[in-house]
């Protein structure tokens, strides 16, 4: 019975991330501006990423391996808006050197 209802409910989050992945790519083809789409991918990508790792770890079972998907997690929420950051500075930037020179 058990097995059943961790079944269901890592099937249910692995369908919320794939809808989190899908709604950040009709966003991100949808804004025209840079910034916009970049906040569009790196909002979906972090929490798609945490439904995706969690459905992998319902599925699978509590056990050593969880901990190490839970450290992949911990590594992306770092990772991802330290990135995204950076590069919404380099573009800011960018535009903001194109508009001195006009």
């Amino acid at each position: 019975m058990w097995n059943e209802i961790r079944f269901g409910l890592a099937a249910a989050l692995m369908l919320c991330a794939l809808f989190v992945f899908l709604s950040g790519m009709v966003g991100f083809f949808r804004f025209r501006n840079t910034l916009q789409r970049m906040h569009a991918a790196a909002v979906n990508d972090t929490l798609g990423l945490f439904l995706a790792i969690v459905s992998l770890i319902l599925a699978r079972g509590f056990s050593f391996a969880a901990v190490k998907y839970m450290l992949v997690v911990l590594f992306l929420w770092t990772a991802s808006p330290i990135s995204t950051h950076l590069i919404a500075q380099l573009e800011t930037r960018a535009h903001k050197n194109e508009k001195e020179k006009s």
